[in-house]
């Protein structure tokens, strides 16, 4: 062997190594879940003014829902309703309407939409006095109720922020909603729950949430410098010495991204953003007087998309990895792979199942539980390009996902018994995926699964043919992903 490949298969090593480790690190949130009761808070029903505020851009198919839906909110205390609406297109319209008819609702507009969703609602703070701040993005329906079970959280003059846990309006329109959906539980009911009952830095989801006023001020207050500005102010105000609340069974439904295109983008935006916040804050963090649990968590956080980076380079250095150990007869290596490979499933499959569990659903059916491997693989290209733009740049263009409205989804029952009504809007066909297209993006990232999906398929091929057969479920998976990823887009492009 020489130096060449012995450093492919070092390389290779390391990699799959830090990936198993991310994995595994599931473990760890899955046990500290389950070892972590939800603490006793302190509550009572003095409720001070709230300004309800729903940043808007271009959201004609849900902007009547979202406000319909807040104008049903009860409240005994002040309530203002801020829209937030840096619109150009017909959104401004329907908000003015159903504004007319509601002295509570404030149809706020900005010259222009610079600092995009934080600068909407920094600017929103400054035309009220309001205590408490409710935020809601636009494809979600907040209950009746939502203010009278969360605002009492706020009785403890420590508590900073108090997260509900979503729901899915779309679970079962398709496999990607679903998975989705798997995903998503699985954050909030698991990783979100453990965090904050187990003492860690957790955040506020950019949504479904209400923030103290003076929390914001003393955190610095919104900032357009990450593209997760949520989580950017939610570290900040919880290095400031806030304290956040996680609400496992107050729940508000939203609408998951029924085009892959738009799933995409809003994981892109994501990605970028975590590790946009990771290179200014993790620093702070590990200078705080925090525990060294927090802190480690905190590492695990905010870093944790970087395994989008490192699965393409996996991917790229697999088939290399492969040929060098079955040249040199080193067969005795796929024994690592496996275990590996077993552990980092096993914990992921794991993490999935008890979001269910912690959610109150019934057990995934196993098609859709493995199907979460495949599509994690496929977001690897676009994502890793995410994490790179985020290690290297601030802020940035923030795109938003498209949504259809009750007219364009498949509306789910959350009894899990199936879809209860299919509808379609032309208005979703027409906001699908073209402001990637006008930048070639889209294009590139296609062209990438594409030849990343052709490349597996025929080594897979040319590996059977040679009797590589311990190759082939690593190949698969691969294969499997990137191909979904690229015909699904063929698909939606072409529609």
């Amino acid at each position: 062997m020489n130096v060449a490949e012995a450093g492919v298969l070092t390389l290779y090593y390391l990699v799959l190594s830090v990936l198993a480790v991310y994995s595994l690190h599931r473990f760890h949130l899955v046990r500290l879940r389950r070892r972590s009761p939800e603490p006793a808070r302190q509550t009572q029903d003095t409720f001070r003014p709230v300004a309800i505020q729903l940043p808007l851009w271009n959201e004609p198919n849900v902007a009547a829902r979202l406000l319909e839906a807040v104008r049903r909110i009860e409240y005994p205390g002040r309530l203002e309703i801020q829209v937030l609406d840096d619109s150009t297109d017909e959104t401004s319209a329907i908000v003015a309407a159903i504004a007319a008819r509601d002295p509570r609702i404030a149809h706020i507009r900005r010259s222009s939409r610079e600092g995009f969703k934080a600068g909407a609602l920094a600017h929103g703070m400054k035309l009220t006095d309001a205590a408490l701040f409710a935020i809601f993005d636009a494809d979600f329906v907040p209950p009746p109720d939502f203010l009278l079970r969360v605002v009492p959280y706020f009785a403890d003059a420590r508590v900073g922020m108090v997260q509900a846990r979503w729901t899915h309006l779309n679970r079962h329109e398709s496999l990607l909603t679903r998975v989705q959906a798997l995903f998503l539980d699985a954050h909030f009911a698991v990783e979100s729950a453990a965090r904050n009952f187990g003492g860690r830095f957790f955040n506020f989801n950019g949504t479904a949430g209400v923030w103290r006023r003076e929390a914001i001020e003393e955190a610095g207050g919104w900032s357009s410098s990450t593209l997760t500005e949520d989580l950017d102010l939610s570290y900040r105000a919880q290095l400031a010495g806030w304290e956040f609340v996680f609400l496992s069974d107050v729940e508000v439904p939203a609408e998951l991204p029924a085009a892959l295109s738009g799933f995409q983008d809003q994981q892109h935006r994501w990605a970028k953003g975590s590790i946009q916040t990771a290179r200014k804050l993790l620093g702070d963090v590990a200078k705080s007087s925090a525990p060294r649990t927090a802190k480690i968590e905190a590492l695990f956080h905010l870093t944790n998309n970087s395994a989008y980076l490192l699965s393409l380079v996996l991917a790229l250095l697999i088939v290399p990895a492969l040929l060098i150990r079955y040249e040199h007869r080193l067969t005795w290596t796929f024994l690592i792979d496996f275990t590996l490979f077993a552990a980092s499933t096993g914990s992921i499959l794991l993490f999935y199942r008890e979001g269910q569990r912690h959610a109150g659903r019934p057990v995934p059916r196993l098609r859709e539980l493995l199907a979460v491997l495949p599509v994690g693989v496929g977001m690897a290209v676009r994502n890793a390009t995410a994490v790179v733009e985020g290690l290297f740049e601030s802020g940035g263009y923030f795109k938003r996902t498209p949504k259809a409205g009750d007219e364009g989804v498949i509306l789910s029952r959350e009894d899990g018994e199936g879809p209860s009504d299919v509808r379609r809007s032309r208005s979703f066909a027409l906001s699908g995926a073209q402001d990637d297209t006008r930048f070639g993006t889209r294009r590139v990232t296609w062209l990438a699964e594409t030849a990343l999906a052709l490349f597996f398929a025929g080594t897979m091929v040319a590996f059977a043919v040679r009797g590589y057969w311990t190759a082939l479920p690593f190949l698969t998976l691969f294969t499997s992903g990137f191909a979904w990823f690229s015909v699904t887009t063929l698909r939606e492009s072409s529609s």
